[in-house]
């Protein structure tokens, strides 16, 4: 899995042998969710707070 980029503490690698469809594991995950969610009821999402 090659690292594609770091900052502040994150690394972002590639699973490209993961199986299908191509998702994401991120910090602040119940965040996301909770903004996929109004996105799909065609709310807008709230902000995230950055990491520190």
């Amino acid at each position: 899995m090659p690292t594609i980029s770091q900052f502040f503490g994150i690394i972002i690698q590639m699973f490209w042998r993961e199986h299908a469809p191509p998702h994401f594991h991120a910090q602040h995950r119940a965040e996301l969710m909770e903004d996929w969610n109004l996105c799909q009821s065609k709310q807008l999402p709230r902000n995230i707070a950055p990491l520190e």
